[in-house]
């Protein structure tokens, strides 16, 4: 590939080390690619709120793609400028039929709007990766199941810790077939996220190139896990982290060194 047009990093086992830092060689290369005018777009299923600590120390302040795609984050002003939610109706049958073959998941929406929390919990889910925000038992906002369903979402997640992440989706897979919703994982620690049909990393790094003209041909792409797929796929070069799940492995055009060894930086340092 020719020097890109614009550069697209998963977060979470892709840019950050796994002490979930940004090292000075990361960062390097990050401040070299925007100086050369180059896009950085940060592209994660963390929602908005998770994205500042990150941005801050990679120095950048253009759009993030957040929640798989579902929104699209404007980080110098702190704001979403577009969403793409499941409405209560569809939240309400997807999980009813989730439990169905999952009687014991429990469930959370991410939710953008005034007055809303953004994160709601049915009691007994808890995130398996904890809070960036910093509390130690993970996020909890516990609340009926009622209101976790009750307002649009940007994704339904369905947490249960007795399963891989892995083996909830192909759980789910045969009675969700034909729902128009989308089904993937960031960790494989027992969490599957749902989103409406159409709404992946892909599409959110598609509303992005669109608004800053890039033609996504010219277009480099990291990340490490199932939600990363349409978007490696999407891009014009994939590059899968050396960590990485095996089907992500098996898709992208290259496969660099991990992120414990700045497999991002390497990979950009050819042009930058």
């Amino acid at each position: 590939m020719d020097k890109p047009e614009l550069v697209a990093s998963d977060v979470d086992g892709t840019l950050l080390d796994p002490m979930e830092l940004i090292t000075p060689r990361t960062a390097g290369v990050i401040a070299r690619v925007t100086a050369s005018d180059v896009p950085f777009v940060l592209v994660s299923g963390r929602p908005p709120r998770w994205i500042p600590g990150v941005a801050n120390a990679a120095g950048l302040n253009g759009y993030a793609v957040c929640a798989n795609g579902a929104a699209l984050y404007d980080i110098a002003a702190d704001r979403v400028i577009s969403a793409h939610d499941l409405d209560p109706l569809r939240l309400h049958d997807t999980a009813q039929t989730v439990r169905n073959v999952l009687p014991e998941a429990r469930m959370a929406t991410e939710r953008i709007g005034d007055g809303l929390v953004p994160f709601v919990t049915e009691p007994g889910f808890r995130n398996p990766w904890g809070n960036p925000a910093g509390e130690q038992d993970g996020e909890v906002n516990d609340v009926p199941i009622g209101e976790v369903l009750g307002h649009p979402a940007t994704k339904l997640m369905v947490r249960h810790p007795g399963m891989t992440s892995q083996e909830m989706a192909e759980a789910v897979a045969e009675v969700l077939a034909g729902a128009d919703l989308e089904v993937t994982y960031s960790t494989n620690q027992g969490l599957i996220e749902i989103s409406a049909a159409g709404v992946t990393k892909a599409s959110g790094l598609a509303e992005v190139c669109e608004r800053l003209s890039v033609d996504q041909h010219r277009v480099v792409a990291f990340g490490d896990m199932p939600n990363d797929l349409p978007m490696l796929r999407w891009a014009g070069h994939g590059v899968a982290m050396a960590n990485a799940h095996p089907q992500v492995l098996a898709a992208a055009d290259e496969v660099t060194a991990p992120n414990a060894e700045d497999g991002v930086a390497q990979v950009l340092e050819r042009w930058f």
